[in-house]
């Protein structure tokens, strides 16, 4: 399962506050696509299948589904708001290698 850090947990909030729907959950999944086989998927989703891992973070659901929860094992989510770097970021210690951009990861 893919943790938060403080600042991107206070992000997402900011953000699912900004849509005006306090049910909503950060959806984090990984998807086949990208140079380098794989990319991460992040959206706002109001669906709980049955198979989901949900972990909280102060007001922030985070839900991943089973598949996506193997490759994201030990991943973190982190945001940064600066002129070097700005938005969210995924460490993942089971991608082998990324390609140039950052979006994806094998």
């Amino acid at each position: 399962m893919i943790t938060l850090t403080d600042s991107a947990a206070a992000k997402v909030q900011e953000l699912i506050q900004a849509e005006g729907e306090p049910s909503l959950a950060l959806r984090v999944a990984v998807k086949p696509g990208g140079c380098s086989g794989f990319q991460y998927e992040m959206y706002f989703d109001g669906d709980v299948a049955s198979d989901d891992n949900l972990a909280t973070y102060g007001d922030v659901k985070v839900l991943v589904d089973p598949a996506s929860a193997q490759l994201l094992a030990g991943a973190t989510l982190d945001y940064k708001n600066g002129l070097q770097d700005a938005g969210f970021h995924i460490t993942n210690p089971n991608a082998s290698r990324s390609c140039g951009c950052g979006q994806s990861f094998s």
